[in-house]
């Protein structure tokens, strides 16, 4: 299903990402583990992990578009990154990042922990802490600036963004051609997406959604990827109201 098209239908530039709460929205999605979430990185790990060691590679660098106060895409990609780029629109979301990057919360440590059960992350001799304190660098952007850059990033993640900053669907799409154009011919990269997501609410304050499925997120992928595929979590929909469940796609820059 596609998202609303009229021209009332929230775009981006009317949201007021300043009210965006960064502690609201990691309480309510990461304080615990969910089963999404550990699924997602599993096969997250698994996909980074096969690309690294199948072809040989110069320093890596990573982008992570729209991170908002979420780290586990940095994580998963930290393995092998010299530099990861969080980036942000939101005020908020950027000074929380930056006072995580000295020595993130033990919320997270869960998630390393997830990770770590593919032979890959665990058989590492690092300290993630230290590790992305030295490699992470936070700086504040927009997605739709990111034609800039274009081949820029040798790897990169992409999570509950394009469908969760507009409700216009070709916004969507822009958002996601701007990802895909940041990244370097056959960089590995994997983007989540919330499925017919409704909008959803952070700390009182409401949230626009393009409600997109299967089909939307593989005809915006398809012109700038290769061998990608697109699962839908087998784990039911249960962080929030208003979505049916969440599509992960995984693959490389064509």
């Amino acid at each position: 299903m596609t998202s609303r098209s009229s021209r009332d239908a929230p775009k981006n530039a009317d949201v007021s990402w300043g009210a965006f709460n960064p502690a609201a929205y990691i309480d309510h999605n990461y304080r615990n583990l969910h089963a999404e979430d550990a699924e997602i990185l599993r096969i997250v790990g698994d996909h980074f992990a096969d690309h690294f060691r199948e072809h040989s590679h110069g320093p890596v660098s990573g982008i992570d578009v729209g991170a908002g106060p979420n780290l586990y895409p940095a994580l998963a990609m930290l393995p092998w990154c010299q530099e990861i780029t969080l980036l942000d629109h939101s005020p908020a979301n950027v000074s929380h990042l930056e006072s995580q990057l000295a020595s993130y919360d033990p919320i997270w440590d869960q998630f390393w922990e997830a990770l770590c059960e593919h032979e890959a992350y665990g058989s590492l001799d690092l300290d993630p802490r230290e590790r992305l304190r030295r490699t992470a660098v936070v700086q504040q952007g927009d997605l739709f600036d990111l034609g800039r850059h274009a081949g820029r990033w040798t790897m990169g993640t992409m999570f509950f963004v394009a469908e969760s900053m507009t409700s216009r669907h070709a916004e969507f799409e822009a958002g996601v051609e701007r990802f895909m154009r940041a990244l370097a011919p056959g960089a590995p990269f994997a983007a989540a997406f919330m499925a017919h997501s409704h909008g959803y609410f952070v700390g009182g304050n409401s949230f626009p959604a393009c409600a997109v499925g299967e089909s939307e997120v593989w005809a915006s992928l398809e012109g700038f990827a290769r061998d990608f595929k697109i699962v839908r979590l087998s784990s039911s929909a249960q962080i929030r109201e208003g979505y049916s469940g969440i599509i992960l796609a995984c693959g490389w820059r064509q």
